[in-house]
């Protein structure tokens, strides 16, 4: 490690002003301190928000669920509301990493980080769910663009993530053993007014996948999903998997996902 200045804000207001002037962000540390210790990031400040009461915490308003930015992922899984309002989101959080990562990693960290394998985003994008920063409210499809890269500007602050809660919905991913990351995730959630599909881990970051929409908003069954033809010519190929075999699994954890969000 190097010389670094790590400051401790307990209000919102003071995290904000760290921010803006040019300290880095540290929510669970799960990517930021690792890239630290590769040297592959460097900065010279961090603003801890673990401090920031105001940043963590879930509730329950109306058919939406609002989490804080610094919720940890083991909180998510073992929240009442969150279990019998949206236990597909509870589950998603459950099955994340290890242990370890659980009990550190946060909600808005995964989501400002965004991992073209993280979980999160998929949720977050299959849900349709809105981003509130320190600035301005963000809707997912316009929140996530492209291989670590978000919406946000230099100094903005996610408050909370607001999730509409689906009809239906499931995640079901294949992990890359020696990471824990999904080799493919794929988050399904239904709503009155149609079907969501994200895919993670398979492309250069997460994203809705048209065709599997389509057909399942059709009709919401294994069967209507296993009809469509996943194109691999965007998909990642590397030493873990082939754009093909990708291609295959985002058919086949659709099938799964749809069929344990109907059970």
């Amino acid at each position: 490690m190097y010389a670094f200045t790590l400051e401790r804000p307990t209000t919102l207001a003071d995290a904000v002003k760290l921010a803006a002037a040019g300290a880095k962000p540290l929510a669970g540390g799960q990517t930021l301190l690792a890239s630290m210790k590769l040297r592959l990031s460097a900065p010279e400040q961090l603003a801890d928000l673990s401090g920031v009461k105001e940043l963590a915490g879930i509730s329950k308003s109306g058919d939406a669920l609002v989490i804080g930015a610094m919720t940890r992922h083991v909180d998510v899984a073992n929240n009442a509301d969150v279990k019998a309002a949206f236990p597909a989101l509870a589950w998603l959080a459950d099955h994340i990493g290890d242990r370890q990562v659980r009990a550190m990693g946060t909600i808005g960290g995964s989501a400002a980080n965004n991992d073209p394998a993280a979980c999160y985003p998929s949720a977050v994008l299959a849900t349709g769910a809105t981003v509130i920063t320190t600035q301005r409210e963000i809707a997912a499809d316009d929140f996530f663009q492209g291989l670590f890269t978000t919406a946000l500007t230099d100094g903005e602050l996610i408050k909370a993530i607001r999730f509409p809660i689906p009809k239906r919905a499931a995640y079901e991913k294949l992990r890359q053993k020696a990471s824990n990351f999904p080799l493919v995730g794929v988050f399904v959630a239904q709503f009155d007014g149609g079907v969501r599909v994200a895919v993670t881990g398979a492309g250069n970051g997460v994203f809705r996948h048209a065709g599997l929409e389509q057909a399942l908003s059709k009709a919401f069954t294994p069967e209507s999903a296993a009809s469509v033809k996943i194109d691999s010519s965007d998909l990642n190929t590397d030493l873990h998997a082939s754009a093909a075999y990708r291609a295959n699994l985002i058919g086949v954890l659709t099938q799964r996902a749809v069929a344990k969000a109907s059970s």
